[in-house]
């Protein structure tokens, strides 16, 4: 699994340290100390900006991005310090609320009872502001707060944390559902990172849901593994980063919402994620059912059907993933064939399902019962092993390199071989 790159937090005292006294001498000795986050500490908060760069604070230092040294937080968010002489933030998150474009991707900073907006990193005009004036029924000194959007939770939605205490503060109607998540450790930072949510404690995290604050999985685990480049720690990082002529892909799929998966071995990684980077997992992550790969994958209906020996696995997309209940089924009950399956994608608003073995093509309607071939058609190209339509075609893999096509018909009946193309690092996470 490549690193999942990300924050941290020191252990140490769960209370956090306020400087509104700044004796010049005690201030300048204070920004000296550069803090290190791979000594194992303990975040204040993490935030992402407007364009995906996330921001890990501790003290009045950040680290802006997964790499490098810390850097005073002043000279990214400079009024924080004109109005408070901070020495810290007490929790952060960026706004998801796109019915009101002139607060979706703000920032929002807590600091004691007041909270800051900032966008484009410079401060809202009227902020700060009292706590209760934006977010009635939200306390003063939070520990952590994160963005929860439609979906994921009942409404847009923002989760904040005090102590023991979590409070769902509902965006639209301004209302606060206080619950205790005992299970939890106390976050200092929380963190929404690929649909997934993070509570840091320590140097350490848990992965949690963000409507029953369920923990499935072993933890805590130490954030120095996963959300940052340390040495002696991780999954090898940048080194773990293949060669665009050495990528080649098992399957490849975009939902309905967008999200796009290419799936290798027993990992997948998120291609459509430009905000946040292009990350690798292991597919039971998400899919945990599934283990030691997949022969095909492909998306329908808000469902994704991966495809495994002669089996098929159907998820609903939303996440968290969950397996349809009575799954999985052989591919012979469910789409009519005898396995393998080398390939298979479903063009957006279609029915049809292409599914390609060895050299031929078969087609299938998802809308008809039962399911049964209503067309076969030999392929101009051998050796396919994965495939996907989009906006823009039809693309079939072959090794680290991929043939195009305007549509399954044109791939199906061209009568001249198409000139193949190589991936490239825009689209994977590979170098040249």
């Amino acid at each position: 699994m490549a690193s999942y790159y990300s924050l941290i937090h020191v252990q140490g005292s769960h209370s956090k340290i306020h400087y509104h006294d700044h004796n010049h001498h005690e201030d300048q000795a204070h920004h000296k100390a550069n803090p290190d986050r791979c000594d194992g500490i303990e975040f204040d908060a993490i935030v992402p900006d407007e364009n995906g760069h996330t921001f890990f604070f501790k003290g009045d230092h950040l680290w802006n991005g997964f790499k490098g040294p810390a850097q005073v937080s002043s000279a990214f968010f400079k009024e924080l310090d004109n109005y408070h002489h901070l020495g810290h933030v007490d929790a952060a998150f960026r706004m998801h609320n796109k019915e009101k474009p002139e607060k979706h991707d703000h920032i929002y900073f807590f600091l004691d009872d007041k909270v800051f907006s900032y966008y484009n990193h410079s401060l809202e005009e009227g902020y700060p502001k009292d706590i209760q004036l934006d977010f009635p029924g939200v306390p003063s000194h939070v520990d952590a707060a994160v963005e929860c959007p439609k979906g994921e939770c009942n409404s847009d939605s923002v989760l904040f944390f005090k102590g023991e205490e979590v409070y769902n503060y509902d965006i639209a109607t301004q209302s606060v559902k206080e619950k205790q998540w005992a299970h939890l450790p106390n976050c200092t930072s929380a963190f929404r990172w690929l649909e997934q949510y993070y509570c840091f404690h320590g140097h350490n995290f848990t992965r949690f849901h963000p409507v029953s604050g369920e923990v499935n999985g072993v933890y805590p685990k130490d954030s120095r593994h996963y959300f940052m480049s340390c040495p002696n720690f991780g999954h090898g990082g940048e080194a773990n980063v293949p060669k665009c002529s050495e990528v080649t892909l098992d399957a490849i799929t975009s939902d309905d919402s967008g999200k796009t998966y290419a799936f290798t071995g027993h990992n997948y990684m998120r291609l459509d994620t430009h905000r946040d980077g292009k990350h690798t997992f292991p597919i039971a992550r998400t899919w945990k059912e599934v283990t030691n790969g997949v022969d095909a994958v492909f998306s329908y209906s808000d469902k994704i059907y991966i495809i495994k020996g002669d089996q098929v696995y159907i998820y609903k997309s939303a996440a968290p993933s969950t397996l349809i209940e009575g799954y999985p089924k052989s591919l012979n009950a469910e789409l009519g064939i005898e396995g393998p399956v080398n390939a298979a994608f479903v063009c957006a608003d279609h029915h049809i399902v292409h599914i390609i073995q060895g050299q031929k093509m078969l087609d299938i309607d998802l809308s008809a019962t039962p399911r049964v071939v209503a067309s076969e058609a030999p392929l101009p190209i051998s050796g396919i092993e994965a495939g996907m339509c989009s906006r823009d075609g039809v693309k079939v893999y072959v090794g680290s390199e991929y043939y195009h096509y305007e549509t399954p018909r044109l791939l199906a009946f061209s009568k001249m071989l198409q000139e193949p193309k190589t991936i490239t690092p825009d689209m994977m996470r590979c170098v040249e």
